[in-house]
């Protein structure tokens, strides 16, 4: 269980996951707007905390949340372990 909560993911194997995971359920969209996810990277470990490269917070929606969420156990386990996304809305050029 411990070593489940120490693990770290590389960037690039979590964006791998993301662009699968955002292939297959697309990401909410509100009045035309779709939530757009940069990129993910692991902040820490004891618990998983993950940052969320995002368009515009409004958009996400904590059962998107969740349903990433589902797809990093799918892919790592991280069994008994809670997992935390800090969400970053990247500026605007």
């Amino acid at each position: 269980m411990a070593d489940q909560a120490a693990m770290r993911i590389t960037t690039g194997v979590l964006n791998d996951l993301l662009n699968e995971a955002t292939a297959m359920v697309q990401p909410p969209s509100d009045k035309g707007k779709r939530l757009k996810i940069y990129y993910m990277t692991q902040a820490s470990v004891k618990p998983p905390s993950f940052i969320l490269f995002i368009n515009n917070m409004e958009l996400m929606h904590y059962s998107y949340e969740r349903y990433l969420e589902n797809q990093l156990r799918k892919s790592f386990g991280f069994e008994g372990t809670p997992i935390k996304f800090i969400l970053r809305e990247k500026e605007r050029e």
